[in-house]
């Protein structure tokens, strides 16, 4: 049963969930009974199969959720394609429940729930390490997960010393939230390596290894040509790098940074030598986007390439929608002149109100969708003429 609970002591029933809860795998691992099956006994006319005194408790169980949301706006829901999935190894101490593969879709129509990762150990400390090196081979890449939350958030003192109630995400902003200092250079090395590394000719010469015909960089008389990349990254960040290589050799320039870097690629993993640090890094690699993973830090970047579309060009003068999602209300409608700021349309994405805001002066043009519609994610609400 659950309840609202007012300051004034007043308090409201909210809804009776007559089933068993999303956390049952932890009972189920510090006991070793399969309530599943139980329930389903149950339903069929079957008593229940052992009394409370009689059920042993053993160790210690966590679970953590993982969702499909960006932790570093408000948690809002993502939606999009899984392109890459890799869990943690299942086994007594393990347990991974989900319904989704690689390759699927993590739609508006239902929760954005990924997975349930439960751990057990013989007791909390145990278990919570036991959770923040299985967040660390939990590998995900194609949208937005709270992986790195979780792992910050298992691995944070605070969580380990009990000190835990309602308000603990707000009392630890800084520790849940930190302020990173990612040597974003390196990683954008590392990152330009291994689109090099996977341009490499499949079925290189035996018999003439050092054929200029091998190599992808286009041969040149009396020098090595330096090859001009752009890669976009974070918010709306771009970086240009040059890179050259010999064999498994690469040079990267990255601003005013230069990397020697030895490298290749198998089975969908890099493996680098950076420095004379020797690192193995799992690679989802899909088209012009890049993420690279080691442990629980991961790194996703895309391959510029032009776009001289009217669309590509007109894309500052409209609204967009931020995610997949149905659209509650329309504010505005053509003629109506707009100030940077206000709200246009309200969305509804996984059970949350989304207000969409002009992103500068202007006037309406043209209003594409209206209320009840759905929309796909960067589909155009709304066409802005500019104020001169």
């Amino acid at each position: 049963m659950e309840f609202l609970y007012d300051t004034d002591g007043s308090f409201y029933f909210m809804e009776m969930n007559t089933r068993l809860q999303v956390e049952h795998p932890v009972t189920e691992m510090i006991t070793g009974l399969d309530l599943v099956e139980w329930q389903l006994r149950i339903a069929s006319g079957e008593h229940l199969p052992l009394t409370q005194d009689q059920v042993k408790i053993t160790g210690h169980a966590l679970e953590a959720r993982v969702y499909a949301e960006d932790p570093d706006n408000d948690f809002l829901p993502a939606t999009g394609v899984l392109n890459y999935l890799k869990t943690p190894v299942e086994n007594t101490h393990v347990r991974v429940d989900t319904g989704v593969l690689q390759g699927d879709e993590v739609s508006v129509y239902y929760d954005p729930m990924i997975a349930k990762l439960i751990v057990w150990d013989a007791d909390r400390d145990r278990a919570i390490n036991r959770m923040v090196s299985a967040l660390e081979d939990y590998k995900i890449a194609g949208l937005t997960t709270n992986l790195s939350f979780l792992h910050r958030l298992a691995d944070s003192q605070p969580f380990r010393d009990c000190q835990l109630d309602t308000g603990f995400i707000e009392s630890h902003q800084a520790l849940l939230f930190p302020e990173t200092e990612t040597d974003t250079a390196r990683w954008l090395a590392i990152a330009a390596t291994c689109f090099a590394a996977s341009q490499k000719p499949k079925n290189i010469s035996q018999t003439d290894p050092g054929s200029p015909f091998n190599n992808p960089d286009s041969w040149r008389l009396n020098s090595q040509y330096a090859r001009p990349l752009t890669l976009n990254y974070g918010n709306s960040n771009s970086s240009q790098l040059t890179l050259s290589s010999h064999g498994d050799c690469y040079t990267v320039s990255v601003e005013d940074r230069q990397f020697e870097l030895q490298a290749s690629l198998a089975h969908g993993q890099l493996t680098i030598s950076l420095n004379g640090h020797r690192q193995t890094l799992d690679v989802s690699l899909n088209g012009d986007e890049l993420t690279l993973f080691a442990g629980a830090e991961q790194f996703s970047c895309q391959r510029h390439r032009e776009d001289f579309s009217s669309n590509a060009q007109d894309a500052g003068n409209s609204l967009n929608a931020p995610m997949n999602g149905a659209v509650v209300a329309v504010l505005v409608e053509a003629g109506m002149k707009v100030a940077a700021g206000d709200t246009l349309v309200i969305m509804e994405a996984m059970k949350m109100e989304h207000s969409l805001k002009a992103p500068h002066d202007g006037t309406v043009a043209e209003v594409f969708y209206q209320e009840g519609e759905l929309v796909d994610d960067g589909a155009e609400l709304i066409a802005l003429e500019a104020e001169d």
